[in-house]
């Protein structure tokens, strides 16, 4: 049993409270912050999940695939949040409910200052967490330096198939593949069995049509999907994956990864309800079971949502979105000061459009998450700088 193996085997019995790879062993300190920093692979459309309600530059531009406003003679539906945001209804009863206990806040405008508008580019760009203008070590990613700068205060682990470059850099790293989850219902060798179930059968020309079908469609519509998602667990799957992801995180680390794909919505979006609604819902389901299985070590965890960057403003042609730049953060926690819209902010309409397509990016990932790091940890001028690099730390007062 190698070593990926053995982490899945582990993860998947959670019966052991501990478990050690290159000779530590990763028991996380009780008294520790909890840290998980989810990454929506594929540039979610942001504008369709914190919705600027009160421009009406937003209709006009989404005539198709528009979140409608909030009706405040209605129960369900979009939630408003205050006189200009509201959140997509597909989020209402999991992620909403934590808005009005103050346990979620949203980061509008945030982002970084890469305009390559590639996903592979800017995530990569994310993941290092370094000045924009540096040649840039893909050796060392930002969690990998927080993690070193911690000193085994908060033990690591990545929810991931492969070490991601975030991590890169910090020694060894347990990481827990999540991708068997939704994976297709037949596989090759499957398909062999189903094949030779039915040779000489009179369905056999059908049976091994529709698995040839199947095969063709799956590979045209997911090519270039999954190469944005980079190997990413699907939004199903992580919700499905939750519990699991917060039970080793309740017991034995401190210092989380994820990262989720299936957000790069070309094409048929939706609105409140289709491709994008959907992977949301998912996504808010798995939040709020992650929530509840840390029970009381809620109030110790502090997660944040983050993507390469956001969607067009305007749709497109095929009732989509395409690559875009400022995003919106969301900051999860049982402790933290939530119930708002934090950040700079801007009025959303043409004028305020950076390229007159995107929305800007105002608040800089970097210095967001160095503020918050500073505050969850105490870490000192020094510390900080090592982890961002040059970065100008805003504190926003989340935890």
């Amino acid at each position: 049993m190698n070593r990926r193996h053995f982490l899945q085997f582990a993860a998947a019995a959670s019966a052991l409270p501990a478990f050690t790879t290159a000779g530590r062993a990763f028991a996380a300190p009780p008294s520790s912050p909890r840290f998980l920093l989810v990454f929506l692979r594929g540039g979610y459309d942001c504008a369709n999940l914190l919705v600027p309600y009160a421009s009406d530059f937003y209709y006009q531009s989404r005539p198709n695939i528009a979140v409608p406003r909030p009706d405040p003679k209605s129960d369900g539906g979009t939630l408003a949040l205050d006189g200009d945001w509201a959140l997509t209804s597909a989020l209402r009863d999991s992620i909403g409910e934590m808005y009005r206990n103050k346990q979620v806040a949203f980061v509008p405008f945030a982002g970084t200052d890469d305009l390559s508008r590639s996903h592979f580019e800017t995530q990569d760009n994310i993941e290092r967490g370094e000045p924009s203008q540096t040649h840039g070590d893909f050796n060392s990613g930002f969690m990998a330096r927080l993690s070193g700068t911690l000193s085994g205060k908060a033990p690591p682990i990545a929810f991931t198939d492969a070490l991601p470059l975030t991590f890169r850099g910090a020694g060894d790293i347990p990481n827990i593949s999540l991708k068997s989850v939704g994976k297709p219902a037949y596989d090759d060798r499957q398909s062999a069995i189903l094949t030779s179930m039915y040779q000489g059968h009179r369905l056999q020309g059908a049976v091994n049509d529709g698995l040839e079908l199947r095969a063709h469609v799956a590979k045209e519509f997911e090519t270039e999907m999954n190469q944005a998602n980079r190997g990413a667990v699907s939004a199903k799957g992580f919700a499905l994956e939750a519990q699991r992801i917060a039970k080793l995180m309740r017991d034995q680390y401190r210092l989380g990864f994820v990262d989720v794909g299936g957000w790069d919505t070309h094409v048929n979006e939706g609105n409140d309800k289709g491709q994008l609604a959907n992977n949301l819902a998912n996504l808010g389901d798995g939040f709020k079971a992650f929530a509840q299985e840390l029970g009381p070590e809620w109030k110790n965890t502090v997660v944040v949502v983050v993507s390469e960057f956001g969607r067009t403003f305007r749709e497109n042609g095929n009732r989509g979105t395409d690559h875009g730049h400022g995003s919106v953060y969301w900051v999860l926690g049982g402790g933290i000061d939530g119930g708002r819209i934090a950040g700079e902010q801007v009025k959303v309409e043409q004028a305020t459009l950076h390229q007159n397509r995107d929305y800007p990016v105002l608040n800089d990932y970097r210095s967001l998450l160095a503020g918050l790091y500073v505050r969850l940890w105490g870490l000192s001028p020094a510390q900080a700088d090592k982890v961002f690099p040059q970065a100008n730390r805003v504190d926003l007062r989340l935890v």
